[in-house]
């Protein structure tokens, strides 16, 4: 695993409006990155840009849809007109759903598929001749515990996650050769306004309350992350809980989730 240093990276985050996203764009601009922030809301991008440039940090904003094939493009070519490349890509972006397959449409799929998967992908896809040429290049994908686990009431994010998965862990390897890292986190509860603004909700699995970890923690693990060169992470303590139980007790863990629904 190399060492990294943030400072003097240029970094593309999606999503970064809010949760997450945002924290690891602030973080990055804290810590000396120079960062191309995007999400849908501009309001929102712009507090964060006041916020990172009023202490002293470098930050680029643009609003848009990143299911969009030419607004992908307009946030790849802008940091490399801003900032001449390309070292860090960390793919955010995501929407959720809640509730039982059998209440699902194919609508819904294919929403979370084309912001959680394929917006990913093809973000990554531009990217890469960047990366190519860049200074210690790493892609971060933010996946989830339920990418590992699927759990009832959310199938359409299980799949859409577990996708990214497969994919982090096969570019993993393709990418080892143009000296590109994949870094894949996998966050789980985190106080953020994600359950907030899911696509579609009824009903919800019944959960042991366990309380979430804030946003700016979860951040500070990717940035550590990104600096120790680490392949994956989970952040979220509860989720390494269940990640151990289904992987030493996977019979048991199954009868678990059906007494959720």
């Amino acid at each position: 695993m190399a060492r990294r240093t943030i400072s003097g990276s240029r970094a593309v985050v999606t999503g970064a409006s809010s949760g997450i996203g945002r924290e690891i764009a602030r973080q990055l601009c804290q810590q000396g990155a120079k960062v191309v922030a995007t999400a849908r809301r501009q309001d929102r991008l712009q507090e964060l840009a006041q916020q990172v440039q009023a202490n002293g940090g470098t930050i680029e904003i643009l609003a848009g849809d990143i299911t969009d094939p030419m607004f992908q493009l307009r946030v790849i070519q802008k940091a490399q007109e801003k900032f001449g490349g390309l070292d860090l890509l960390v793919n955010n972006a995501g929407v959720g759903c809640i509730g039982l397959f059998e209440q699902s449409t194919p609508a819904r799929l294919r929403e979370v598929m084309e912001v959680n998967f394929f917006a990913l992908v093809e973000m990554t896809r531009l990217a890469f001749p960047f990366l190519k040429l860049g200074r210690q290049p790493m892609v971060v994908n933010i996946g989830s515990i339920l990418g590992r686990r699927g759990v009832p009431y959310n199938t359409e994010y299980c799949a859409s996650k577990f996708a990214v998965q497969g994919f982090s862990e096969a570019l993993r390897a393709e990418w080892a050769h143009h000296g590109i890292e994949v870094l894949l986190v996998h966050p789980g509860t985190t106080d953020t306004e994600f359950f907030e603004r899911v696509i579609h909700r009824s009903g919800g699995p019944r959960w042991p309350r366990h309380k979430p970890v804030s946003a700016e923690y979860v951040a500070r693990k990717v940035l550590q992350a990104i600096r120790r060169g680490k392949h994956e992470i989970v952040p979220y303590p509860w989720g390494k809980v269940l990640l151990w139980l289904n992987w030493y007790f996977p019979r048991l863990t199954d009868w678990l989730m059906t007494k959720l629904v």
